[in-house]
């Protein structure tokens, strides 16, 4: 075993919302019905050794979503390294408009968009059409599919040369507890071949609950030999994790399975991916 070393992490997958702005999603009593702001993601850093963070969107389901990202950081890049927004509000644009609104945000503009569903056909059609528009301007598809995910970004990326597809939560594999992950484990072959796709090693205090911490880990490894350190990265999901736990024990659990790997490995799955694949605006700023 390598002897782990620290070095400040880069959290690539961390939310903010507001219910009085929207988020249906969020149901009135759950324990994620309030605000979370920047204030609370900056608290819930406290102790960590965190270098900035990547905001992601949080299917508010529209453009004014996107805006509130870009000021965030805007406000502050000590504490945000760049911003992740929704796709689907841009779908009934031509490519052409698209490019024009991506050239107009300049250095503001997102270092990735996020598409999702229950698989790819629930995508908005509109949206496979601005792919190539992505590509041309070096911002990131973000993947966040609950079937099928895995296999889809391996084809997105292989039908789009210079496309750099994001896999939120390594792709939504099952729960280990509760079904086996023969399939997801099956299409990881198909990444190893695609050098465009990426794996976001985060939701697993919610996503595996239950999981024997060693299953846990086997799924990172699993991601980690399929795509390699140089296209993994970590998120703590925060604060989707905290009925499951806090911010400092999702980041534990996206790092438990680094501690094999050799230092130079490990520091680029806990920072190097993440400041190379969101790098193309204010992840610049992102600081140890």
């Amino acid at each position: 075993m390598h002897t782990p070393v620290k070095t400040a992490i880069v959290d690539a997958h961390v939310h903010v919302w507001d219910p009085a702005r929207g988020f249906p999603w969020i149901r009135p009593g759950s324990p994620h019905h309030r605000a979370f702001t920047l204030a609370d993601l900056s608290a819930a850093g406290d102790g960590l050794d965190v270098a900035g963070s990547v905001l992601v969107e949080a299917s508010r389901g529209d453009t004014g979503e996107t805006a509130t990202l870009r000021a965030a950081a805007r406000r502050r890049p000590d504490l945000v390294a760049g911003y992740v927004g929704n796709l689907h509000c841009y779908a009934d644009r031509t490519p052409r408009r698209f490019a024009a609104l991506l050239r107009r945000w300049g250095a503001g503009a997102p270092a990735g968009l996020r598409a999702g569903g229950a698989s790819w056909a629930d995508v908005p059609p509109g949206v496979a059409a601005l792919l190539p528009v992505l590509a041309d301007h070096g911002v990131v598809l973000e993947l966040n599919l609950h079937a099928g995910a895995v296999r889809t970004a391996a084809e997105l990326a292989g039908r789009h040369p210079g496309l750099v597809v994001v896999l939120d939560h390594l792709g939504n594999p099952p729960n280990v507890a509760r079904a086996d992950p023969g399939a997801w484990l099956r299409d990881l072959d198909a990444v190893r071949h695609q050098p465009g796709v990426v794996v976001k090693i985060s939701g697993l205090l919610t996503q595996q609950s239950g999981a024997p911490a060693a299953d846990v880990d086997a799924l990172v490894a699993a991601a980690l030999d399929a795509a390699g350190p140089e296209r993994c990265m970590i998120g703590s999901d925060w604060p989707i994790c905290l009925p499951a736990g806090s911010r400092a024990d999702s980041l534990a659990a996206a790092a438990r399975a680094l501690d094999h790997l050799p230092a130079g490995a490990a520091t680029m799955v806990r920072r190097g991916t993440a400041l190379r694949v969101y790098g193309n605006g204010t992840m610049d700023g992102a600081h140890s």
